[in-house]
């Protein structure tokens, strides 16, 4: 299935991913009476859609996102025809391992508001502690209050959004958090916050701040990727770079792949491991090539299993 503004079914996804893109499958939308006028029917909206549909996995991201989207645009029906309309406060946190595409995830979120009309600007500033927490007294209002100006307009995204509340009653990242606090609701119609993490340490970070949860109201969970859906992000990015995988490569990777999500770190299922390999098998391919005087269009093209086992080995050993 694919993103169709004239489709008869409401969103639904079937698959995506966090970097990486493939074809058009997944989102499917009501449309829209032709008297309406619904940001459905914005080219740059279903731009946006379709890039976020693109991305393999988060079909629950996927559906939360649209369902946001549909939120925002009934309010404003509503808002027009003289009805009670909400309060469309959607500052977020999102909760993942790293490389599960709580960054892209973000940025197509940045652009979405601004095409629908929540934000001017619709750009993303990502910072992470060490970017709003100062030495001395002062010093961290200060560089928060840089950042959050840079953001007006547009996302303001702090990765290890936890990191803040570490350290102490008398760690600066406290006053990192008032001023946050306070920017939000200095600048409720003009800036939106997503803090991002891990699950546990973001469910722990909030609980520290009683008042913090009730500002946030979407809770977006960003699931490991299947060994299935790191395969297809690697063959994206192979194809994406004009290379291929052999036979013998493809079913090395899928045995690196389910080895290292078996005895790997507790994030093991993620795109950013992926890309590594990847980018390190290109590297492999290059050292085996170089020293032959003739290479063909396919010597070049070509990603043989040797170059993934040597690239699976130089990742263990980071």
């Amino acid at each position: 299935m694919s993103f169709k503004p004239g489709g008869r079914r409401v969103f639904e996804t079937i698959s995506s991913r966090p970097h990486i893109t493939k074809g058009n499958k997944g989102l499917i939308k009501e449309e829209p009476e032709k008297d309406d006028e619904s940001s459905l029917e914005n080219p740059r909206v279903q731009e946006i859609f379709k890039e976020l549909d693109t991305l393999i996995g988060l079909r629950d991201v996927k559906r939360i996102i649209f369902e946001v989207h549909a939120f925002v645009e009934i309010q404003k029906r509503r808002s027009k025809e003289k009805l009670k309309a909400e309060s469309t406060v959607l500052h977020a946190v999102f909760k993942g391992n790293p490389g599960t595409g709580k960054t892209t995830v973000a940025r197509i979120v940045a652009k979405l508001y601004k095409e629908i009309g929540v934000l001017q600007k619709g750009h993303l500033i990502e910072v992470e502690r060490a970017d709003l927490v100062g030495e001395y007294i002062g010093h961290t209002a200060q560089k928060t209050r840089e950042q959050l100006k840079k953001a007006l307009g547009g996302v303001l995204f702090i990765d290890e959004a936890y990191s803040l509340a570490r350290g102490g009653e008398k760690d600066f990242g406290k006053e990192a958090i008032d001023v946050l606090v306070k920017a939000m609701e200095d600048h409720k119609n003009n800036l939106i916050l997503i803090l991002a993490g891990y699950k546990d340490e973001m469910e722990w970070f909030l609980k520290t701040n009683p008042g913090l949860r009730s500002r946030f109201p979407l809770h977006i969970d960003f699931p490991d990727y299947k060994i299935e859906e790191l395969l297809e992000i690697a063959n994206l990015m192979v194809r994406a770079r004009e290379y291929k995988l052999t036979k013998e490569a493809q079913i090395t990777l899928d045995r690196i792949l389910r080895a290292h999500m078996l005895n790997g770190p507790e994030y093991s299922g993620n795109a950013r491991y992926v890309r590594n390999i990847v980018e390190s098998a290109m590297r492999q391919q290059a050292v085996r090539l170089i020293g032959k005087e003739i290479t063909t269009r396919e010597d070049l093209m070509t990603l043989e299993a040797l170059d993934i086992l040597k690239a699976a080995r130089k990742a263990l050993n980071r």
